[in-house]
């Protein structure tokens, strides 16, 4: 059906304020106001239902700095509405308006269901005609798109604040909201929603873990090329609603309840003294490039919201495109930029999450000539009072550039080359000690320079992108063809290993290696400086078959299989206890960068590095697979008195011999040994096993030990 789009309304209109910007609950009504510097007119449409005609057709006839506003007296919270915008239809110069198509708020904070592109009635453009997106498509829209809806803010905190965790005390915990519980064995009532999610709340208070990464809670588009493979967007990332919680996330009880499910959600975690960083995608929006659906920015101002480009005839009919998403945000335009920071402001000071982690922040830095730590979104965040207290996480990279370690003195980074080198080392490349020494003391080379500290660097093994923890030592290649992209997906590079069998196996001895080097890879992560994130499931083996681009996986190859956390409880009880270990000497969570020194002095230096016969340690030896160090608990946690740590990392197919170092008065005691089976592969410090010094240590090969010397 299509609407004449003429102002038809009988309710009282006034001409109201042009902030802020979005839908605002007033005494008597509702503001609205929408920027649009290139349009010739702006229609607000009302509705009473999501799929109904509109109500009310009211033409904003106030525009003050290119932002159209009015006030409508006599509704509330809970109204539905949308916009048309009407203007040039010119591709070639970057122009898209279509007035036949509904759109959505920039600034909404809920909508009533997902955006779904049936029959194409979402385009801007004809794709029958020869010209395909110069050529206008006519077909109204309005019954297809979801509906903004005004939210009202009711909500009781019930006395929540953020918690302010310090960067060197989290434990991070990358999950994904509806993977956590959506699998029937996780026997929650509301499974794959915030409110199953807060059922889980006490296990993960069990695990030691006080903050949790969610991936993308912003609500997002659905591509139309997965739709027709039969598949789905399940990470998330291709955000349509930057103020919005995804809907479908919630229990649908009435129209907006993700808003309030959401709060609940982060007030619960944080009465278990868990802080919430949520994963943010403001480097691109859902609606792709020139051939996408027209369902937000593209048809309320399209060369604002986007960079666009294209031959000198046309040059502004394409997208430019640093994310392999199909657009990019234009962040060289100040509403773009105001937009964003409104957007993050809104999440902290309403929906009171702890922190951010950016998506591809690189395209966030880039200006002309390329990326720059000093670009406007950096500034702003830096100079902004209410994000500038709060975490921000960098993923330092986009498709065309790598930028680990150049970011702003104020923001903590993914550090990828920990990941990598961790991985190598552990599978048993050669070569590999050098940078190791590195990553384990918090990558001085990379954050010691600018003011920044170990905590900076955001350690990490696996994450989303990728392969579990156990998929890292069951495959030594990616099996996605589940994706229907022929296997060409995913990194092809993942430093795996099988242990001698890809895939599932039976064979005692590669279960038994497969499970020590997991332990490995949590030795490392949660001993070495830095702020450690572990991978949802990693904890009791989750597995996803090889598929290391689950992106499009929203069934049980993503779903956390919770009966894995009966089988591997083992698993589980050697996490919770690394990470207790880490909290309990304040020497592991790493203020500062170690100093160093000469292992043969008197004075016993902060750390100090060994080879396997104790002689210092030959960091260009590329056939040495045994890295030795001592750290110095000294005065750093006084409580616990004045102790010791000594560390080997031996991922050589040998055994070694290792001689420990000799302090008077210093008696040595086992923590970790993890070619021991379970209990006896961490003990409690209070147990701890005694080893004489003057007896060498036998490390089996593939082994983490940990020694704490009093």
């Amino acid at each position: 059906m299509k609407y004449e789009l003429s102002h038809k309304t009988g309710r009282k209109i006034a001409a109201g304020k042009f902030y802020p910007l979005g839908a605002t609950v007033q005494d008597g009504g509702v503001n609205f106001a929408l920027y649009s510097k290139h349009a010739r007119e702006v229609f607000l449409l009302l509705f009473d239902g999501p799929s109904g005609p509109p109500t009310d057709t009211i033409r904003l006839d106030n525009c003050s700095r290119h932002i159209w506003h009015c006030f409508v007296a006599g509704i509330g919270p809970g109204q539905l509405y949308g916009y048309k915008v009407r203007g040039d239809y010119n591709p070639e110069r970057g122009l898209r308006f279509n007035e036949h198509k509904l759109l959505l708020d920039p600034y909404a904070q809920a909508l009533t269901g997902k955006v779904v592109n049936h029959d194409n009635l979402l385009l801007g453009y004809d794709p029958l005609a020869a010209g395909k997106d110069a050529v206008m498509d006519n077909r109204d829209s309005s019954a297809a798109l979801p509906k903004c809806i005004v939210m009202g803010s009711s909500f009781d905190w019930q006395g929540d604040e953020h918690l302010d965790i310090p960067l060197p005390e989290l434990i991070i915990y990358e999950v994904h909201l509806k993977g956590f519980t959506a699998h029937p064995s996780s026997r929650v009532r509301h499974p794959g929603t915030y409110l199953g999610f807060i059922e889980k709340i006490p296990y993960l208070r069990e695990l030691g873990i006080n903050a949790v990464e969610f991936m993308p809670l912003q609500e997002f588009y659905v591509e139309d090329f997965l739709v027709e493979r039969g598949l789905t967007n399940y990470w998330g990332y291709n955000t349509i609603g930057f103020f919005a919680p995804e809907c479908s996330y919630s229990s649908q009880s009435r129209p907006g309840c993700q808003v309030d499910e959401f709060k609940m959600l982060v007030r619960e975690l944080h009465r278990a003294g868990i802080e919430v960083i949520m994963d943010v995608v403001y480097n691109h929006s859902g609606e792709g490039n020139e051939l996408g659906p027209t369902v937000c920015f593209r048809g309320i101002d399209n060369p604002t919201y986007y960079c666009l480009e294209g031959l000198p005839h046309e040059p502004g009919r394409r997208y430019r495109d640093v994310t392999g998403c199909g657009n990019s945000l234009n962040f060289d335009e100040p509403q773009v930029l105001r937009m964003v920071m409104d957007s993050l402001r809104y999440w902290v000071q309403e929906m009171h999450v702890d922190g951010f982690r950016f998506d591809l922040a690189t395209a966030l830095g880039r200006q002309e000539g390329g990326f720059r730590k000093t670009a406007s979104f950096f500034d702003a965040i830096s100079q902004d009072p209410v994000l500038n207290t709060v975490k921000i996480i960098a993923e330092p990279w986009d498709i065309h550039t790598y930028q680990v370690g150049n970011f702003p003195v104020d923001w903590s980074e993914w550090n990828g080359k920990f990941r990598d080198t961790v991985r190598r080392f552990i599978r048993g490349d050669a070569g590999q000690l050098p940078d190791l020494g590195c990553r384990l003391t918090g990558s001085a080379d990379l954050f010691g320079y600018d003011g920044r500290h170990p905590y900076n660097s955001i350690n990490f093994v696996t994450c989303h992108d990728g392969f579990t923890l156990q998929d890292l030592v069951s495959f030594s290649r990616k099996h996605n063809q589940g994706n229907g992209e022929n296997n060409s997906d995913g990194q092809d590079e993942n430093f795996s290993t099988n242990c001698g069998i890809e895939g599932t196996a039976r064979q005692a001895q590669v279960l038994k290696l497969r499970r020590q080097l997991v332990k490995n890879f949590i030795c490392c992560l949660m001993f070495s400086r830095g702020t450690p994130m572990m991978l949802g499931g990693d904890e009791f083996l989750r597995t996803q078959n090889g598929n290391n681009n689950s992106y499009c996986q929203d069934n049980s190859t993503s779903w956390f299989d919770w009966n894995l956390a009966g089988k591997n409880a083992d698993m589980i009880a050697f996490v919770k206890k690394a990470i207790a270990l880490r909290k309990t000497y304040a020497i592991l969570q790493g203020r500062r960068f170690f100093q160093g020194g000469d292992p043969a002095a008197t004075e016993t230096p902060d750390i100090s590095w060994y080879d396997p016969q104790q002689k210092p340690l030959n960091w260009n030896d590329r056939d040495l697979r045994t890295i030795c160090y001592l750290i110095d608990g000294g005065i750093e946690s006084s409580a616990m008195g004045n102790y010791q740590l000594f560390f080997v990392y031996n991922s050589d197919q040998h055994a070694h011999a290792v001689r420990l170092p000799v302090r008077a008065g210093r008696q040595w005691l086992r923590i970790v040994d993890t070619s021991f089976e379970s209990p006896n592969d961490f003990l409690d410090p209070a147990q701890a096993a005694l080893c004489p010094a003057a007896t060498p240590y036998a490390v089996n090969p593939h082994t983490v030990v940990v020694l704490i010397g009093k």
